[in-house]
């Protein structure tokens, strides 16, 4: 089935899917890393320190993909394991690096981008938006972890 033949909401959500993936790809190239090496990076700068089972929760990654992800982003320079201050005997993993700074241009100039158009919208369309982004985060969190988890979709 080609992309005229399905039905408006499919074809928009694959081609949202594909633009926001390929953008953080297109990011994560940026500073030599996959969109998921960037994204995790990311997420460790925003949350800050974390263990590695915490980081397996919020990305819906096996551990096993997280220790794989995490020795990539140490030996790169973006990430360092280090003991708990509070519980020596738990490891924490920290974002070590300032994103480089045409990451964060191509950040500004996406928010730019994006404010134009949530401009044109009406405050109760922004809060209808806004509660799609919500719910549909929390979808694909719910899809991811089940995908993770070896159940069947």
């Amino acid at each position: 089935m080609t992309d005229n033949e399905l039905p408006e909401g499919d074809r928009l959500g694959l081609e949202l899917s594909d633009a926001v993936v390929l953008f953080h790809e297109a990011v994560g190239a940026i500073s030599g890393l996959s969109a998921t090496d960037h994204k995790a990076v990311g997420i460790i700068a925003r949350q800050g320190p974390m263990s590695a089972t915490a980081l397996a929760e919020l990305t819906g990654l096996t551990p096993g993909a997280v220790t794989g992800l995490v020795d990539r982003l140490e030996r790169s320079g973006h990430v360092r394991r280090e003991r708990d201050q509070q519980d020596r005997r738990r490891v924490v993993i920290s974002a070590t690096v300032q994103p480089e700074p045409r990451v964060g241009e191509a950040f500004a100039a996406l928010a730019a981008a994006m404010s134009t158009i949530t401009a044109g919208y009406s405050e109760e369309q922004q809060r209808t938006v806004a509660d799609w982004v919500v719910r549909t985060t929390a979808i694909l969190r719910e899809q991811t972890h089940r995908l993770t988890s070896g159940r069947r979709p």
